[in-house]
């Protein structure tokens, strides 16, 4: 099953204004279309395309790489003639897939483009590891996409409910509530989409199973396996902190406060050992990192303490199949006891799991903030998450809690806004209630945060 994602609009965008100046390689994790949008951007939208997937190309189509960069008629007419495809001069894409596999035609990229013949598409997974560029130099003529698990903008148009979309937005605008019933249908959007998550062959699972989670499930605990495969793979001696870190996921966001505890992974620890295993999982974008700032201002970036971090699953489907990996059984339970509001044990690890995810796929990076009273010898006051809001005209703060349920309280947050009123653009709950604005603080429901842009 092929879905519509909005990467395709970026890569038309792409197509008519590079004039093949410059090649797009879309970053992201396994699994989760890179392939199945190239493939299907070079079908709709050229003449003809060449596919070369170089996980499994063989030495042969690798060797022509290595012998003929200062050839190119030689190269293409070796890949038409092995490929059986008849490139037509600017009509024609040529997709690099996997090009992780063989970084050298990731270089050749600088002097391909310089011909000019062709448009060129990358995909792969893991590209930012030492290991695979640091026998290369990073062509210039390269821009990025990234790529994540479906949203949940796309899950429901997966669903066949493109409308509800529209009048969400619409209602974030008016600043009002969506009436009852459809909020209630957005809600149900909202946890099947925790529930199966944004991987397509999950999705395609459910769907195809008429809306079960039992297959979705199995396919989900397959990616899992194979993102730790993934893993074991790595060449150096980190490997193995990547897993214990990755392994640890569901442990450490069941905390109160979300947060890696080094000390329980390896006793003794601290976060510069692990390092180069936050670099892997941020690059395999396996993960989504959440730092902490000292200092909440716009400028974010500059004031995190990466000693303090959290670490979701970039899948919330994922996550909830990886937190019960042992038990399929109670996982099925779990399934229904979110799907029908009973869930007390952790519900609000996954609701924030989901709701980073949907800050992350709207382009926000992801920061949270805590203060520690010395009196009180404990933090005072704990953030979920703190993002920018570029559309103030002087760029203020937006910070965000995140509740699992209609019953809670929001001291830490009343307390952040009394402290830093000046800096605030608006204040957010995101809760499973409907839309309201109270004492100056906006609650907005879960499947709202897609309007966080």
């Amino acid at each position: 099953m092929i879905f519509k994602r909005k990467i395709y609009e970026s890569l038309l965008k792409w197509k008519s204004t590079a004039n093949g100046k410059w090649a797009v390689l879309i970053e992201g994790a396994r699994r989760i279309g890179k392939s199945t949008i190239a493939e299907q951007f070079a079908k709709e939208q050229y003449k003809s395309y060449l596919l070369i997937n170089f996980s499994i190309a063989p030495n042969e189509v690798k060797e022509v790489f290595r012998n003929n960069l200062e050839n190119l008629d030689v190269l293409f007419m070796f890949l038409q003639t092995y490929y059986h495809v008849n490139l037509q001069e600017r009509d024609s894409l040529i997709i690099f897939d996997e090009v992780q596999a063989f970084p050298r035609a990731r270089e050749a990229i600088k002097f391909l483009v310089a011909d000019g013949r062709y448009d060129y598409l990358e995909t792969g997974s893991l590209i930012s590891i030492k290991q695979n560029v640091k026998d290369i130099v990073i062509p210039s003529e390269e821009m990025t996409m990234n790529m994540y698990p479906l949203d949940f903008e796309e899950f429901c148009e997966a669903m066949g409910n493109t409308q509800i979309i529209k009048y969400i937005h619409y209602c974030f605008e008016k600043q009002q509530p969506l009436e009852r019933g459809i909020h209630n249908q957005a809600m149900l959007l909202f946890k099947q989409y925790m529930l199966t998550g944004g991987m397509p062959e999950s999705v395609s699972a459910f769907i195809d199973s008429k809306l079960s989670f039992t297959q979705c499930d199995t396919t989900k605990r397959l990616i899992l396996n194979l993102y730790l495969n993934d893993i074991q793979k790595i060449k150096d001696s980190d490997k193995g902190k990547v897993a214990a870190i990755f392994n640890s996921i569901p442990s450490s966001l069941s905390r109160h406060d979300r947060e890696v505890v080094f000390s329980n992974i390896i006793p003794g620890s601290t976060y510069m050992q692990f390092d180069e295993t936050f670099y892997y999982l941020k690059s395999s974008m396996m993960c989504n990192l959440c730092f902490n700032v000292t200092d909440p201002s716009v400028a974010l970036s500059l004031n995190e303490d990466r000693a303090s971090v959290k670490c979701y699953l970039s899948d919330t489907g994922l996550l909830i199949s990886q937190a019960f990996n042992e038990k399929s059984e109670l996982a099925h339970e779990v399934y229904k006891q979110i799907l029908f509001d009973k869930l007390k044990f952790n519900n609000g690890m996954f609701y924030e799991n989901a709701i980073a995810q949907m800050l992350v796929a709207t382009g926000h990076k992801l920061f949270f903030y805590k203060h520690y009273n010395k009196e009180l010898h404990r933090n005072d006051m704990e953030i979920d998450f703190i993002i920018t809001d570029a559309n103030s005209l002087k760029y203020k703060i937006c910070p965000i809690e995140v509740k699992s349920t209609t019953r809670y309280q929001i001291n830490s947050l009343k307390k952040f806004v009394d402290k830093y009123h000046e800096r605030i653009s608006k204040a957010y709950v995101i809760h499973p209630a409907n839309f309201k604005i109270k004492d100056g603080i906006t609650y907005i429901p879960s499947y709202m945060t897609i309007c966080l842009m």
